[in-house]
């Protein structure tokens, strides 16, 4: 009596989990059904991505609109070269045109990488799911280096160039002979200012 008993007990347990099991999937099916059918799927084509990662927020003339959600390497035969595809969702009622710019912003000088669209112009033309624009790639860190590295030997050129003498900046400041013209010339005018208001007779 008391084993058929557990039995079943044992019957209506397994029965009421099983259906909490498809109580809870059949929520979470509704939930990220509404989920998936708010928001729609966009492509970014970059050469360089510069270390943007999954999950990072894709913004919108400056608002938050969506998220990466995949990055994938594409080689492309016909261009001989691999480009960066960058997968993200966006929520629906953010029209995107397609002369939209895109590139990859960073939060303050070392923060996170995320993904920035400017607005265009031509809403007639808009990005729909599964389209893709392409991206401003951005500059390397080692590109701008070399930059700053170029402008840094340019500026030292120049002043070793004006100390040499050379130039014509560099004659007025290391030129004693001009120098003296200018000491004397500002002189003369201290001890007869009247001098400035002489009009120079023309010649005929």
């Amino acid at each position: 009596m008391i084993f058929g008993k557990t039995k079943s007990e044992l019957g209506v347990g397994i029965f009421v989990f099983i259906g909490l099991v498809i109580l809870v999937l059949f929520i979470l099916f509704i939930g990220d059904f509404k989920a998936w059918s708010s928001r729609y799927h966009v492509n970014f084509i970059f050469n360089f991505a510069n270390g943007v990662k999954i999950g990072a927020p894709i913004r919108y003339a400056g608002v938050d609109v969506g998220e990466v959600s995949n990055i994938k390497l594409v080689f492309v035969p016909a261009e001989q070269k691999t480009q960066v595809k960058i997968i993200g969702w966006v929520r629906k009622g953010v029209y995107i045109p397609v002369d939209s710019t895109v590139w990859v912003n960073t939060l303050g000088l070392l923060g996170e990488k995320y993904v920035e669209v400017m607005p265009g112009k031509d809403y007639a033309n808009c990005i729909k799911h599964g389209q893709a624009l392409i991206g401003t790639d951005p500059i390397p860190m080692q590109e701008i280096g070399q930059i700053v590295k170029n402008i840094a030997d340019s500026a030292n050129g120049l002043i070793n160039k004006i100390n040499n003498g050379e130039g014509t900046v560099g004659k007025l400041i290391s030129s004693d002979e001009i120098y003296n013209q200018l000491d004397a010339f500002v002189t003369d005018v201290r001890k007869n200012p009247w001098k400035l208001f002489i009009k120079t007779k023309e010649k005929k």
